[in-house]
C-alpha cells in the first residue's frame, strides 16, 4: 500500500531503528516506547488488520509468534519476561492499519 506508514518503513522510504529484519518480518523500536523495550514486528506483507486475515496468513502469524522469543533474546529481555500484544481497530487503540505486533518489556509489567 502506498500511502501505509509501515509499508514505506520497511521499503526504507522512512528511517527506523532496526532490531531484526529476514524475508518476512520487519522488527524496529517504536517511536513512542510505553516501556524500556518497546518494539513492534511488522509482516513484509500487508496485511490491514486481523480482521482482513486470510487462512493464507496462517503461517506469517504463526512465524511472528515464533520469531518473538529470537527477537527478545536479541533485546535481552528473554529471560525476565515480555507482553507481545497486537490491537485490532481503532476502540482497541490501532493507529497503523498494517498489522503489527508491539513486543513490550524492560520492567515489570502489571495487568489492568
Amino acid at each position: 500500500m502506498e500511502d501505509c506508514i509501515f509499508c514505506k518503513i520497511i521499503n526504507g522510504d522512512i528511517p527506523s531503528e532496526k532490531v531484526y529484519e529476514d524475508d518476512k518480518i520487519y522488527c524496529f523500536k517504536d517511536i513512542n516506547p510505553v516501556t524500556p523495550v518497546h518494539v513492534l514486528i511488522v509482516p513484509k506483507k500487508h496485511i490491514p488488520s486481523l480482521n482482513e486475515t486470510m487462512d493464507e496468513d496462517k503461517e506469517i502469524l504463526g512465524y511472528i509468534l515464533f520469531k518473538a522469543k529470537d527477537i527478545a533474546k536479541i533485546l535481552k529481555i528473554e529471560d525476565n519476561g515480555y507482553r507481545i500484544v497486537t490491537n485490532c481497530g481503532e476502540n482497541a487503540g490501532q493507529s497503523v492499519f498494517h498489522i503489527h505486533f508491539h513486543l513490550l518489556g524492560g520492567k515489570t509489567l502489571l495487568w489492568p
